[in-house]
């Protein structure tokens, strides 16, 4: 399945997670705080029944508004047929596989924080998080095995699972999350020289190809473009240093990420245009490759604040790695230093 429903479903969902920045911070610059009130982004000290019903209920909400939008978006032109399954391993480069990986990752960990908001106890929180990502992974997975386009996926499954495991593990092991998955997106230059059709008498461009497979708007490319998307595991140096007053700021992270290349089709570079015109790439000419890259970034949700809405912005954004130089290294051999990437 296209990844980029995931990467919207994020947006969306996370406002399950309402308090993703907002859990109750122990660090030495914030003062005790006796009592919470309702409107605090602190997190209940004691099971609140109010602030349950207003997690739930708005949580229902965004999920319903949001799966109709995703049906009405992508489902509704697309014609109905039985359950069925879809053998897509092999697609997009493993991309998709990634981004799924990602999405229920965050979707557990902002939802997990939600439940924390309302003064449920910390393993129940845990579970939560991960009924809900598995919860939202499973609509869609469901809209895809009905529509003749698409077809239920076990490795969109798996994959989800390991996200929504690695989550889990982190709290069972350590409390904290110490390793967090991020996404970024650099659009390359597509190429504008004429590529011609298996019979000649046609012609495009990487460029044309690239906007009508991926669309050209900002939004567009940061969600659906696997030749722009990087997947990103961003390791907290100090969590995983001897001491935790290190010489290293609280909120420094280590990230590696894997992208891909030369992404112009699901399983090879081969498509057929809206006229019927057949396109074939040579393997050669455009090989598809992966990425692999090591950059500094920056743990949001661990950077201090005395304004509660400045800690939950920082939060909520925290699935999105920081604009840093990186270092490539890519399955053609190639070594790159990139100054600034995203």
């Amino acid at each position: 399945m296209p990844v980029f429903r995931s990467h919207l479903a994020i947006v969306f969902f996370s406002l399950i997670g309402l308090t993703a920045s907002a859990q109750t911070d122990t660090s030495e610059w914030q003062p005790q705080i006796k009592s919470v009130k309702f409107l605090s982004l602190q997190n209940a000290p004691t099971f609140d029944k109010k602030r349950f019903w207003v997690s739930a209920s708005t949580g229902f909400g965004v999920y319903a508004g949001a799966s109709y939008a995703m049906w009405d978006a992508w489902y509704k032109e697309f014609p109905l047929t039985g359950f069925h399954t879809f053998n897509d391993m092999k697609e997009w480069r493993g991309m998709d596989k990634a981004g799924h990986f990602h999405a229920a990752f965050v979707q557990s960990n902002y939802s997990f924080k939600g439940a924390l908001w309302t003064g449920m106890d910390r393993r129940k929180a845990m579970w939560t998080g991960i009924g809900v990502a598995t919860g939202i992974q499973a609509t869609i997975e469901i809209m895809d095995g009905f529509s003749e386009e698409w077809g239920f996926s076990i490795g969109d499954i798996a994959f989800n699972t390991l996200g929504a495991g690695l989550f889990a593990a982190q709290e069972l092991l350590w409390e904290e999350q110490r390793i967090i998955m991020k996404v970024s997106s650099t659009r390359p230059d597509y190429p504008t020289t004429p590529i011609y059709s298996i019979d000649g008498q046609h012609q495009t461009s990487l460029y044309e190809r690239a906007n009508d497979l991926y669309g050209s708007s900002l939004s567009q490319v940061f969600l659906k473009d696997y030749n722009a998307m990087t997947i990103w595991a961003s390791f907290n140096i100090r969590a995983f240093s001897n001491s935790k007053k290190g010489n290293f700021p609280s909120w420094l992270n280590l990230a590696l990420g894997i992208g891909a290349g030369n992404i112009y089709g699901g399983f090879d570079n081969n498509w057929t245009d809206d006229a019927g015109n057949q396109y074939r790439l040579s393997t050669s000419d455009y090989p598809r490759f992966q990425q692999f890259y090591l950059s500094p970034d920056i743990d949001l949700s661990r950077i201090p604040s005395r304004h509660r809405w400045v800690k939950f912005a920082l939060g909520f954004f925290n699935w999105i790695k920081i604009p840093c130089p990186a270092f490539e290294l890519n399955s053609r051999g190639n070594v790159h230093f990139h100054a600034f990437y995203w």
